[in-house]
């Protein structure tokens, strides 16, 4: 069977600390060869490095200020993360975004910090991880206003369809994860009208773990399950969601050629 990429985990999360590294050779077992790596603030950046650096050939980090962890102080945080970007090599930007789920109180500098960051990716010409929760709306104004439109990846896609074909229109693909195994969870339906080739899959681990794995600690091997309901919805083989999601992750990030030039 192709192998599959996971297009966004968070592998360096202390939940992986006991066994971070067997957690990544479950993974590779499972014909799961390419684990990507968005980062969140300034405090993951070594665990991630460190984590591409023991699994070259598999595991690859992206930068970026998560909207959740953009703090007060975030515009110093971020000439930090800012230096990574200009003086290192990274698969993408992210992951970024805006949040209004956990705290609306903070959506000025999120929208900020996103903005700064969607532009950082443009001038540099790599894509982006979205984090778009609650405020899929509000990234897709932001990204049209400022004519942001650097490609990537909408990441745990949550929106309405015309909202996915916005995006799709847009240049942006839907990563899609454990949340479709939910028992009647709305993207499965939308994904009905959606061709796989706008779509790459993802865990988020260790969150969002798909079913049967619901409620406990996710991690990248599970993305099986996850392709798995993805074959079932659109009525095509593992291997044709194998094949085409990691082709499509290949198309956005430039895994090998990441791996050739680094």
């Amino acid at each position: 069977m192709p192998h599959l990429t996971d297009t966004h985990t968070h592998l360096y999360d202390v939940q992986f600390d006991p066994d971070n590294l067997e957690m990544v050779n479950r993974a590779i077992s499972r014909d799961v060869k390419h684990l990507l790596l968005p980062n969140v603030d300034l405090s993951t950046i070594d665990g991630m490095l460190e984590l591409c650096k023991q699994f070259p050939e598999n595991v690859f980090p992206m930068m970026g200020l998560h909207p959740c962890n953009v703090s007060e102080d975030w515009e110093n945080e971020m000439q930090l993360i800012e230096e990574y970007l200009r003086h290192s090599h990274y698969l993408a930007v992210g992951e970024i975004g805006l949040d209004l789920y956990w705290d609306k109180s903070t959506f000025d500098r999120q929208r900020s910090a996103f903005v700064y960051q969607m532009m950082l990716a443009k001038e540099l010409h790599l894509p982006v991880s979205i984090h778009s929760r609650d405020a899929t709306a509000e990234c897709i104004a932001l990204i049209e206003q400022h004519q942001l439109f650097t490609g990537g990846v909408f990441h745990c896609w949550g929106g309405t369809l015309p909202q996915a074909q916005k995006v799709i229109e847009m240049g942006f693909y839907l990563g899609i994860g454990g949340v479709l195994t939910f028992k009647n969870a709305e993207v499965s339906t939308i994904l009905k009208d959606i061709s796989l080739d706008h779509l790459v899959l993802e865990t988020d681990a260790p969150y969002l773990a798909p079913m049967p794995y619901r409620g406990k600690r996710n991690e990248s091997s599970y993305i099986v399950e996850v392709a798995t309901k993805l074959a079932e919805i659109k009525n095509v083989t593992l291997a044709e969601v194998a094949e085409k999601t990691s082709a499509n992750a290949e198309d956005i990030f430039k895994i090998q050629h990441y791996i050739n030039t680094r």
